[in-house]
């Protein structure tokens, strides 16, 4: 129950600086659309992350679980394997930007960036930096230091956040109110200074990480980078397929759906996935206590229990958070355009999807303690095929509504496929009568919520919305902690 606890706490930990980092980088949104010039270059911004999003995959290719594995053996040097993935891909990393560097020109032009081969080589560092940095973040979470960990993800935040703000409000306005003295113009850059600016606040976090970016020169074992890199490539596959899953529908779409309000289709798509990231949020965070907690969990008895009650505590926290969004729509709705809460009937969809996704990333760890990592690549591979093919046949039908029932068609069919497998392989008893009273529990107050929100006046209907949210917790409390059951017992003077 201790490791429990200390799960529970960095998955607080952890959380807090995601939903945090998460909320000040939405702020960043309303600044650059009042700054750029056009609406098309904070487009280049968002087409620039995109591809980062997935270099960041291929360039730490699969190492992060990869040190998890190889720390916690038994005959293992944690140091040693630590120095040796962060060199293998610091040296990888170097590579990628040389080769950027030298073909700056072709692939600036075939990205339609001819005109600012800039974009690409400081993106391409950073993205860079990032890799080696996911490796020493690894390392504070295998070390439990979670609180590190959070300090450095913010501060890079809040550092970005008081650069954009200096160079995109404050410069500006004293180049308006001091001409003379300040001649510094944002004018001819524009959305660059977003891409310098991230550069430099990764670079930034080094400062942060010098301790654990030092530990670099303990050694080097080429044998065991030889294990280590049978064990990640097909984790590799593993991750690029998982971030397809999550934006293969959004650049689908507009080749798919070619109504004439497809863009506008696409727009909606994009907010409401917005509201529904929370649970994104929460499997994050969850992931980032979850897995030197399996890890480490191992090498102990009865730690096959720990994680069934891990999955458990993972699945009741996020019902609630299910409930609590959907109880308070008639509130968060106001985040997006009114334009776009035609949309907010696919929320609870994408919801259900992220947290089959949650419950797959969780029965994932079968295959990562059994070295049997082919196995994830399969799950991951065949629930893409089922993502892009039902894209496919019915977006041009049902629009933006087929893309969300085809994420969650295909993370349950992964989820199921690694539970069955893992059940051969690595049985865990996660007392699915236990968890199928909640699944039924939740199905019943999300109905009452639907319920109360189509027979009840708004004032009235948003507060009996939340006591369905906290009656659910309170079943949650008494079945699991007892500690409801304590309190009557309190009051009626049977406890001291």
């Amino acid at each position: 129950m201790a490791n429990l606890k200390t799960l529970a706490k960095d998955t607080v930990i952890y959380g807090a600086s995601s939903i945090i980092g998460r909320f000040l980088n939405y702020l960043l949104v309303p600044l650059y659309a009042y700054s750029l010039k056009t609406t098309g270059e904070y487009g280049i911004v968002t087409n620039i992350y995109a591809w980062t999003g997935l270099l960041l995959v291929i360039l730490t290719y699969g190492m992060e679980t990869s040190f998890f594995r190889f720390a916690n053996k038994d005959d293992s040097d944690p140091k040693l394997v630590y120095s040796t993935i962060l060199r293998t891909v610091s040296i990888t990393s170097l590579l990628f930007v040389l080769l950027v560097i030298l073909f700056i020109s072709p692939l600036s032009k075939t990205l339609g960036y001819a005109n600012n081969p800039s974009y690409l080589w400081v993106m391409s560092l950073t993205v860079s930096i990032d890799a080696i940095q996911s490796i020493a973040f690894a390392y504070l979470r295998y070390k439990g230091l979670a609180l590190k960990f959070a300090m450095a993800k913010l501060s890079f935040i809040f550092l970005s956040i008081m650069l954009n703000l200096c160079f995109y409000i404050f410069i500006p306005y004293l180049n308006k109110q001091c001409p003379d003295i300040i001649n510094f113009s944002t004018n001819n850059i524009g959305v660059a200074y977003i891409f310098y600016i991230n550069l430099f606040c990764t670079c930034f976090v080094n400062v942060l990480l010098i301790k654990e970016l030092k530990i670099i020169t303990y050694g080097f074992d080429f044998q065991l980078l030889k294990k280590i890199l049978r064990y990640g490539l097909p984790i590799l596959l593993l991750g690029i397929v998982g971030i397809l899953n999550q934006t293969i529908d959004k650049i689908l779409f507009p080749k798919l759906y070619t109504q004439a309000d497809s863009a506008k289709m696409l727009g909606i798509y994009g907010y409401v996935s917005k509201i529904a990231a929370i649970m994104l949020i929460i499997t994050q965070a969850f992931r980032y206590a979850y897995e030197p907690f399996v890890f480490n969990k191992s090498k102990e008895k009865g730690n096959k229990e720990s994680y069934a009650k891990a999955m458990k505590y993972y699945l009741i926290f996020t019902f609630m958070a299910f409930l609590f969004i959907h109880a308070n729509m008639p509130i968060i709705k106001y985040l997006v355009n009114k334009e776009s809460w035609q949309g907010l009937q696919v929320v609870p969809i994408l919801m259900s999807a992220q947290i089959m996704m949650g419950i797959y990333f969780n029965l994932s760890f079968w295959y990562k303690l059994t070295d049997k990592t082919m196995w994830g690549a399969l799950f991951s591979g065949i629930a893409c095929v089922i993502l892009i093919s039902s894209n496919i046949i019915f977006v041009p039908k049902f629009g933006y509504l087929a893309c969300a029932w085809s994420g969650l068609l295909a993370y349950t069919v992964a989820m199921l496929l690694s539970y069955i497998v893992g059940q051969k392989y690595y049985p865990i008893d996660y007392k699915l009568k236990d968890l199928a009273k909640y699944v039924i529990v939740l199905i019943s107050s999300y109905f009452m919520i639907n319920f109360s929100n189509s027979y009840m006046p708004q004032p009235y209907y948003i507060f009996v919305n939340n006591i369905i949210v906290v009656l659910f917790m309170c079943i949650f409390l008494y079945k699991e902690t007892k500690i409801i059951t304590k309190f009557f017992k309190f009051i009626r003077g049977k406890i001291d």
